[in-house]
């Protein structure tokens, strides 16, 4: 991969305006994909400390800007602050980011309560997204997080998610538990 190749990488993700996948970068550059994804992700490192980020989200990549950066881009643009997200709202944004794709009744079962109403709300936000059908009876809608929710959280990808600590069966975690026998 060349520099030429990144650069030009970089001036169709920001002419773009949209997220883009890496055949589509191919295409239009006539290099091979793995070049293109190749030049994607040494763009990502380049940028991870810059005023831009590139995300990559279910294969689309895209430039967004830095998420500390987002207080001021709100007062530029005359937004008003976003609200903050409850409780329940993050306890089911987490069971959904963890454990996508899954459907309502799995996120229920998680938290022990219903989650229909928060659910619509993080849908509402574009927190959360309908990311196809289980197969399962009645075939339920299954969710996962969006291109916003890695925006928001300041993360490149899922992969950038922290580590969630394994619980023992009596609710505490693994790694804090000792071991008597």
């Amino acid at each position: 991969m060349s520099d030429r190749t990144e650069s030009l990488v970089e001036a169709l993700l920001f002419a773009s305006g949209r997220p883009v996948t890496p055949a589509e970068l191919a295409s239009a550059l006539g290099v091979r994909r793995e070049e293109a994804l190749e030049a994607l992700r040494s763009l990502r490192d380049h940028l991870s400390w810059r005023g831009v980020r590139l995300h990559e989200h279910a294969g689309e990549w895209q430039m967004v800007s830095a998420p500390e950066a987002a207080r001021a881009i709100e007062r530029l643009a005359g937004l008003p602050s976003p609200q903050r997200l409850s409780p329940a709202a993050m306890e089911t944004l987490s069971v959904v980011a963890y454990r996508q794709p899954v459907t309502r009744a799995q996120v229920e079962a998680v938290r022990g309560v219903d989650c229909s109403g928060v659910l619509g709300s993080l849908l509402a936000r574009g927190l959360v997204e309908e990311v196809g059908r289980s197969e399962g009876p009645g075939r339920p809608i299954l969710y996962g997080t969006s291109l916003e929710f890695l925006r928001l959280f300041g993360l490149e990808s899922l992969d950038r998610l922290p580590a969630f600590p394994e619980l023992d069966p009596i609710g505490g975690s693994r790694a804090n538990s000792s071991k008597n026998g």
